[in-house]
């Protein structure tokens, strides 16, 4: 297992990056809050990224979901084996969890893109990370409507549709915080960039809307950017959002 590198963002606010997707952990006394789950061989590293924050797998209260792709969702069959948390996402996104539909890149979408920089190796260590398997979440629901999420953290959805049709990020109003999943990235083994920027288009299922997303992150008042894929960046989000814009 490759230990996952942990930082401490803020009060309660833990980022873990396990090399090819990240997760976060949301602390209030002994519950957790964790936003997404890595590839079904990061679950180790999700267990070891629990545990060195001085928890353990059963303080997990929830876990939220920016998105149901296999590289956010795959660690979550063997911890519901352990732990009985429940799955909430944004209405469309729950039922894509449930895999109802699948919105993903495919073999084939990959098998095009071969001829990009990084995308052979990174191929290769996603199908050994479990990319192929067939994960659903049959648990998962929707989140109650109303805004600021009653769990550690306080996290607030915010729909940010185009990566995936019910794709959402969750902003932490008291820490300056925003969880972006796969709207916004500081960097990806298939990018040659580092800092804010937008993931290939055969990533997405709709790269006008993520486009559009950006704006809806850019209102938003945080300065740290805690990605779905590359380091934790820090500055205002608007700034984010105008460097990712750049790249387009």
């Amino acid at each position: 297992m490759r230990e996952p590198r942990i930082t401490q963002v803020a009060d309660g606010v833990h980022f873990a990056e396990s090399g090819s997707v990240n997760w976060a952990l949301l602390t209030d006394g002994t519950a957790v809050t964790l936003v997404d789950a890595g590839y079904p061989a990061d679950f180790p590293a999700l267990r070891h990224s629990v545990e060195t924050i001085g928890h353990r797998l059963r303080d997990i209260t929830a876990v939220l979901l920016t998105h149901a792709h296999i590289d956010h969702i795959g660690g979550l069959p063997a911890l519901l084996d352990e732990v009985d948390a429940p799955i909430h996402a944004t209405a469309p996104e729950a039922a894509h969890a449930r895999r109802e539909f699948l919105e993903q890149a495919t073999p084939l979408d990959v098998a095009r893109n071969l001829w990009r920089p990084g995308v052979l190796p990174w191929a290769v260590h996603i199908i050994r990370a479990g990319a192929l398997k067939p994960v659903k979440i049959p648990t998962a629901t929707p989140f109650p409507a109303g805004g600021r999420l009653d769990l550690p953290g306080n996290p607030v959805p915010v729909a940010t549709p185009g990566h995936t049709t019910g794709h959402a990020v969750y902003h932490l109003p008291e820490a300056g915080v925003v969880i972006t999943g796969d709207t916004l990235v500081s960097g990806h083994p298939t990018s040659i960039k580092r800092g804010p920027q937008l993931l290939h288009p055969f990533f997405s299922k709709d790269q006008g809307q993520v486009i559009t997303a950006l704006d809806t992150l850019a209102a938003l008042d945080a300065d740290v950017v805690l990605p779905g894929h590359g380091g934790v960046h820090r500055g205002p989000i608007g700034e984010a959002v105008a460097q990712a814009k750049l790249g387009l």
